[in-house]
């Protein structure tokens, strides 16, 4: 038996370990990150991009960002608008609709629309008839959406939802929903400012399913001030009741000096660095448990849902939307501070609404920085895909693909994962490299062996990896 042959799907939680490796480092949502985007990259190396990219005929994933929020809730670190006046969605969507039309000038009007996502702030923060005005445009612009084939979500606040909210976004062509949820305990929904009754939850994940969205995701933080073992182990025994096809439960990130909204958080009644491990535990026990399959860094899914049923196929793929089934799209970001991957690079736009408005007003797509990836970024992001995605790395197909000599490019590298395989992480032998099930939780350490940009930054700027 090789190190490639097949990796069982269960993780193997050792908490002496996951102490030992826990450090900084990226969520590999892009390689290369974020931080190594510059504003040396302009919006005319974007439009050359874009434009190089119509001669593959790729379909094209949309993302589309909505900024506002109703209220503040303290532990985001999203790029986000707190208002309650409705009437600013207005001059945001004119602007948006603009730069569809903009954006869409650059690509061959053939490339369908595989994928589409509305992400926030809160999507749903715009009135039931701007939201079909948005998706009109959408449609005007980039050609119409092909429910049989294509995946078209939205994220969604229970709070914003009304009696016909979802019957509407069903109607419209979303058939995927994310649902934020957090936690269901009353009193660290009042330490965080998100006041959410289970109920209400829970009704609209039902209505979600009664008016037919073929896929539902549910969102959960641990590490929330006052969370205990029992209080989020009771939050999690009724998602697996109300049974959607996915769970992220992602880790929160207490960091006061860059996200404003964190300061309201008191530090004292956050969970210790051991609460905190045996929450992940539990609740990894919870889900498994329960059937669900560890995708990998915060994501579980039903055997039967396409994110567990492309990584078993070897298609799995991750972007800024996190796991993605459709790996072969140019990813087009629409709105303020969203970002971009097309060709051989990733754009962004401005992150302030001013700032974003003038772009727009000038007749100028928004974006404002990125990277433009040479021959080792694009080895080296297939290799941190192939280890994030799949949990396994086969040096024969990275060869023919990128015309290499694996041992010979990767010695170094090869060597630094070799105290990973002593702890028992890893296995590599002459034809890959396989994570093992105790190595799952800490894919973020593998795939650094891989970042020469972490090799190279003196201060690293990114969440702690557990």
């Amino acid at each position: 038996m090789t190190a490639f042959d097949a990796i069982p799907q269960n993780v193997d939680f050792d908490a002496d370990l996951i102490r030992r490796y826990d450090k900084a480092g990226p969520r590999y949502t892009s390689y290369p990150t974020a931080v190594q985007f510059h504003e040396g990259f302009t919006a005319d190396d974007y439009r050359a991009q874009a434009q190089a990219s119509n001669a593959s005929g790729r379909p094209l994933s949309l993302y589309v960002h909505i900024p506002f929020c109703d209220t503040v809730c303290y532990y985001c670190a999203c790029n986000k608008i707190v208002t309650k006046d409705r009437s600013r969605a207005r001059p945001y969507l004119d602007r948006l609709l603009r730069e569809m039309e903009m954006q869409a000038a650059l690509f061959d009007s053939g490339r369908p629309v595989d994928q589409l996502h509305l992400g926030g702030g809160t999507p749903t923060f715009i009135a039931h008839d701007e939201m079909a005005e948005l998706m009109t445009g959408i449609a005007t612009h980039f050609g119409g959406l092909n429910e049989e084939t294509g995946e078209y979500g939205i994220e969604i606040d229970p709070r914003e939802v009304s009696a016909d909210t979802l019957s509407l976004l069903r109607r419209l062509g979303f058939n995927r929903l994310s649902l934020g949820v957090q936690d269901f305990d009353p009193r660290v929904q009042k330490a965080v400012n998100r006041i959410q009754p289970a109920e209400q939850t829970l009704a609209v994940l039902n209505e979600a399913r009664r008016v037919g969205f073929r896929s539902i995701s549910v969102d959960l933080i641990y590490g929330l001030p006052l969370q205990t073992l029992q209080s989020f182990a009771a939050t999690v025994n009724r998602i697996i009741e109300a049974a959607p096809d996915r769970v992220s439960v992602f880790n929160y990130a207490h960091l006061p000096e860059r996200f404003k909204p964190q300061r309201r958080i008191n530090v004292e009644d956050l969970p210790s660095p051991a609460e905190r491990l045996g929450i992940l535990q539990q609740t990894i026990a919870q889900l498994t448990e329960a059937g669900y399959v560890y995708i990998g860094m915060d994501h579980f899914a039903r055997p039967d849902d396409e994110l567990a049923v492309a990584q078993r196929e070897g298609t799995l793929y991750r972007n800024f939307q996190g796991y993605s089934t459709h790996a072969d799209c140019d990813v087009v970001g629409l709105g303020v501070s969203s970002i971009g991957m097309v060709q051989d690079c990733y754009a962004q736009n401005r992150h302030d609404q001013d700032g974003y408005y003038a772009r727009i007003d000038a007749g100028e797509v928004a974006v404002f920085r990125g990277v433009l990836l040479d021959a080792d970024d694009r080895l080296r992001r297939d290799v941190i895909n192939a280890l994030i995605c799949h949990f396994r790395l086969d040096f024969a197909s990275m060869e023919a693909r990128h015309g290499i000599a694996f041992a010979d490019y990767f010695a170094g590298e090869l060597k630094m994962l070799e105290p990973m395989q002593a702890d028992g992480l890893i296995t590599v032998d002459a034809d890959g490299i396989a994570v093992t099930p105790r190595g799952r939780l800490l894919i973020r350490n593998i795939c650094m062996v891989f970042d020469r940009y972490i090799r190279e930054a003196q201060v690293v700027r990114h969440s702690r990896v557990i």
